[in-house]
């Protein structure tokens, strides 16, 4: 039988592409994390999936439904106990709001990802979510990406959901969401 009292507690998050952009929040609470960005999310609860979870915290978070994709390779420690895994995924309706626990929403191109003060723990992962950015918005992506290329326009918090992919293909840079 094996000892799962030593497991991490999974914290999820969502890179949630949109436009060739992906999604930062500023915390606002607790106090020792406020006004540092983040990817949004937060714990898993006990007999949820991770992408459960996701859905469950964009939700509480934002007030968005979102469609979770492949998970973004990596796993990245937290405070002592605690590891934080990442999902890309799509905004699939709702307006992007700060909730709870976040003041201050922006979508962030791939040159403008080091524009905001990342929480330590989460820049590794926005660096592994970055690489399915394009180049430039409306630009095919990177070697090593997602592959296809994103579909052009201005994000804003009130955008409708981006771009599809063709059925069956791999996931795209704008939305990062395997169909």
């Amino acid at each position: 039988m094996t000892d799962r009292s030593a497991d991490p507690v999974v914290v999820v998050a969502g890179a949630l592409y949109h436009h060739g952009r992906l999604l930062a929040a500023r915390r606002s609470a607790p106090a020792e994390l406020a006004g540092r960005w983040e990817l949004p999310g937060g714990k898993l609860e006990p007999g949820e999936s991770s992408e459960e979870a996701l859905v469950r915290e964009l939700r509480e978070e934002l007030g968005i439904e979102a469609e979770v994709g492949e998970r973004i390779p990596g796993e990245w420690p937290l405070k002592p106990g605690y590891v934080l895994r990442v999902w890309a995924a799509r905004l699939r309706s709702g307006e992007p709001r700060p909730l709870e626990d976040h003041d201050e929403l922006r979508w962030l191109a791939r040159h403008e990802l080091d524009s905001v003060d990342w929480l330590d723990q989460d820049r590794p992962a926005v660096a592994e979510a970055g690489r399915l950015l394009p180049a430039a918005p409306g630009t095919p992506a990177t070697p090593g990406g997602a592959g296809g290329s994103a579909p052009s326009g201005t994000p804003t918090t009130s955008a409708g959901p981006g771009g599809s992919a063709p059925s069956g293909g791999p996931a795209t840079p704008a939305d990062g969401v395997r169909r």
